[in-house]
């Protein structure tokens, strides 16, 4: 692909200055300049990886408008502009994880949870890196969806690393999930995939970016944060409790909502994360 080219169809401005920034799962990063005077992050998908990244762009963009209907404040970045094989948004210039940016995030991403989703799931098909995400919607309980649509759909390719005791494992926590999800809540409008790495301190505060936004359960986003470790995360906890307490039994629960995500890693780069895996569904049932 030509990446100025395209990027100029999809804005209707010409990029002066074109700059890569970086690769990542089957996409190219860059920063442009564009003739008007606006700076602007492109994520140009891996012609390469056009059969493995499509579909991509759609749930991300669907996933930052549905956030930016409640972002409190200036926490999700608007879309310039995007089609099946670009997304254009506002560069953002990177700063510094402070102490009082990571509180204004915590309740700012408190307000955002409290905004509510019609149901568990969302109206649009997931992805998760290159991978699909099923967001079929229910208005049950949070654990059985869970159990559905987390962590079976990735069981299968994730089996040959987890071995057939590491699956049995994981299935004991699919039978018990009525008794391991913790007290009934309503869904949440959650980013989906909130690691440290997608979280970009910009000016003073914290953005989201690469969103697996849908209808969830608010502690999943606690729990991704804490999985790969956020910068000042008790400060971000503590302005979100302020706003927003959690119910009894969060900490405990945290393993749980981390087994996602660690399924999908084991899926996407094998072997290297079972032990981590293993680990955290041992903790879920060990409650």
């Amino acid at each position: 692909m030509d990446v100025a080219a395209h990027v100029e169809k999809l804005v209707g401005t010409p990029a002066v200055r074109l700059r890569a920034t970086g690769h990542s799962h089957a996409w190219t990063l860059h920063h442009a300049e564009l003739a008007d005077g606006r700076a602007v992050f492109v994520k140009a998908l891996d012609e390469s990886a056009v059969g493995e990244g499509s579909g991509v762009f759609d749930a991300e963009v669907a996933g930052l408008r549905w956030l930016a209907e409640a972002d409190p404040g200036e926490l999700v970045p608007r879309v310039v502009a995007a089609d099946d094989r670009m997304l254009v948004l506002p560069w953002l210039p990177p700063g510094s994880a402070s102490p009082a940016a990571a509180e204004r995030f915590g309740r700012d991403l408190a307000t955002l949870h409290s905004a509510g989703a019609e149901y568990f799931g969302a109206p649009w098909p997931g992805r998760i890196a290159t991978l699909p995400l099923d967001n079929s919607p229910s208005t049950g309980e949070w654990g059985t969806w869970y159990a559905e649509r987390r962590l079976a759909p990735y069981l299968p390719a994730a089996a040959p690393h987890l071995g057939d005791d590491g699956v049995r494992l994981i299935e004991s926590v699919m039978h018990r999930i009525d008794d391991l999800a913790g007290p009934s809540e309503p869904p949440s409008r959650i980013h989906g995939d909130l690691w440290s790495g997608n979280l970009h301190w910009t000016d003073g505060r914290a953005m989201l970016i690469d969103p697996a936004a849908h209808g969830g359960h608010r502690e999943t986003d606690l729990a991704m944060l804490a999985l790969f470790g956020a910068p000042h995360l008790d400060r971000i906890l503590d302005a979100y409790q302020e706003c927003s307490p959690l119910k009894a039994g969060w900490p405990q629960r945290i393993p749980l909502h981390q087994l996602h995500p660690l399924l999908v890693h084991v899926v996407l780069f094998g072997s290297s994360y079972t032990a981590m895996t293993l680990a955290a569904a041992s903790a879920v049932l060990s409650r």
